[in-house]
């Protein structure tokens, strides 16, 4: 990549990398957080007469493809070794005992599968003409993930038309495709300065640009096996993003403004995308969840957090508690990317805030964090923080974590991952039910034969049951726990079992991870 650091900084304002740059880390204050236990897990069953428990918690990283941050490591590869890398990543999530990924397929108006509505992506390709690869990215990285056992979520950017230069168009025509969507529809785009030389936007006021983008994006929901929808904070751009130019959509607000202000209206028009992509995700695949990780405020004081930060409300008019009051969303994912402590934005009071928010509404709380600031300057320089701000999680109900990005999860600063990986996320855990979707909980299955190998690894032969996926509990005293997890069709085993007696039952899970009954115990000798 030929941008500077500087302006690769820049123009990546908001993906992750400077999200948290509204705010300088103070030196640790005295006042911190004490270490404690993760909860106990839940008690879900019996095996046998022996209580059986298992935690429930969403556990993913997103997988970036713009600019190449995580994956593909260069654009232009050959698909062999785009294949060989992804897969590398997902085995990365599973030795973190993740149960989701997230996978950037539309970062900016393209693809990561052949699409009627957008340009393959030139991260995938290096090419800026939509040249196909010859291959089908999308399906392929959806059935590793699921053999693994692990949630699909395609991530998205909606409104994003092209990647400035110089690795995209920016706002040269010339370098997009004939057939681009906003070369045929000049009407839908709207030029703005971001990152270093600007960028085309789809107009969010024009209501025929976004039914377009929402079916662009329903095209890879209708396709492929995905198991969840979902977009990160880009809607209007950054004020960073612009040198202080406001966004130029004079002539959709003049049309289309409806007598409002023109914030009110921006904040309408991300509103009715939010809520036309819950209710048409619905329509066409029920047991997909849909969900957002906005900036983390929403509004300062008052009704808002504790904060003294930049607001999503009035400067990218994402109204981010409406979402959730109004039931439009299955989670959120708030980029809570301070430290505990940190004067503007302290993680420890915007936490609560956001607890409350989500409380009785049915929207799942997980929480974005901040892996990628391991190693700054002042509280970031401890290994620990992460580890601190997971133990608040536990402590305020959240109900799972998304880290960003894959490569600092893989970097493992400071042995920061390492940390809170083998204190939150030391067993394998499923992901949360949600009340709203499709629920068919399997028969219990029968473990009818097991198998120590010579490595001694126990195998076992079920039969009967049914259902997407399979658990796996082992008891020697006391409660049965979670050992193991996999996708229907796959060895039931124990990767690490005693090397004396153990008892096991197992379960199935449905598409929505919904459990069944148990089966009857299965003992083996040592």
């Amino acid at each position: 990549m030929l941008l500077s650091a500087v302006l690769f900084a820049v123009a990546v304002l908001g993906i992750g990398l400077l999200r948290a740059a509204f705010y300088e880390p103070p030196a640790r204050t005295a006042d911190t957080v004490a270490v404690a236990d993760a909860p106990t897990p839940t008690v879900t069953g019996l095996c046998g007469t022996v209580p059986v428990s298992a935690p429930r918690e969403l556990r993913g990283m997103w997988l970036t493809t713009v600019y190449n941050i995580d994956w593909p490591s260069r654009p232009g590869l050959p698909p062999e070794q785009v294949r060989a890398e992804y897969l590398r990543w997902l085995d990365l999530a599973v030795a973190q005992n993740h149960n989701a990924i997230f996978v950037h397929v539309r970062p900016s108006g393209d693809a990561f599968w052949k699409s009627d509505y957008a340009p393959w992506s030139n991260w995938l390709t290096g090419r800026l003409d939509g040249a196909d690869p010859g291959w089908d990215p999308m399906a392929f990285m959806v059935d590793e993930a699921h053999q693994r056992n692990l949630e699909f979520h395609a991530w998205f950017n909606p409104y994003r038309g092209t990647q400035f230069a110089p690795d995209g168009a920016g706002t040269d025509l010339t370098k997009l495709p004939a057939n681009h969507p906003l070369v045929v529809h000049p009407e839908w785009r709207i030029a703005h300065p971001s990152g270093p030389k600007g960028r085309y936007y789809y107009d969010p006021g024009n209501p025929e640009a976004r039914k377009f983008v929402e079916d662009a994006m329903l095209e890879a929901v209708a396709r492929y096996d995905v198991d969840g929808v979902h977009f990160d904070d880009f809607f209007y751009p950054y004020p960073g993003d612009g040198k202080g130019q406001d966004f130029p959509d004079d002539a959709s607000f003049a049309k289309y403004g409806g007598g409002k202000s023109r914030a009110d209206w921006r904040r309408d028009n991300v509103n009715t995308l939010v809520r036309e992509m819950k209710q048409r995700i619905a329509e066409v695949k029920p047991w997909v969840k849909f969900g957002i990780s906005p900036f983390g405020i929403w509004r300062n004081g008052g009704e808002g957090s504790d904060t003294s930060g930049l607001e999503s409300y009035s400067a990218i008019y994402a109204d981010t508690r409406t979402w959730v009051r109004e039931g439009w969303l299955d989670y959120i994912v708030p980029q809570l990317y301070w430290t505990i402590g940190f004067d503007k934005a302290d993680y420890a009071k915007v936490l609560p805030w956001w607890a409350k928010t989500v409380k009785g509404t049915g929207v799942q709380l997980y929480i974005g964090m901040a892996d990628y600031r391991v190693g700054e300057k002042g509280d970031w320089s401890d290994p620990a923080e992460l580890d601190r701000q997971m133990v608040l999680n536990d402590k305020f109900g959240v109900q799972g974590q998304i880290h960003y990005s894959a490569a600092s999860v893989r970097g493992d600063k400071l042995g920061a991952a390492s940390r809170y990986r083998a204190k939150h996320y030391a067993t394998p855990a499923f992901v949360p039910r949600i009340a709203r979707l499709p629920a068919a909980p399997p028969a219990a299955p029968r473990i009818t034969a097991a198998n120590r190998s010579d490595g001694g690894a126990v195998t076992l032969t079920v039969a009967g049951g049914g259902g997407t996926s399979w658990a796996l509990y082992r008891t020697q005293k006391g409660a049965a726990a979670l050992v193991a997890t996999g996708r229907a069709g796959s060895p039931v085993a124990d990767p690490k079992p005693p090397a004396g007696p153990a008892t096991y039952c197992v379960s199935g899970l449905d598409r929505s991870a919904n459990e069944g009954p148990l089966s009857s115990p299965f003992t083996i000798a040592g």
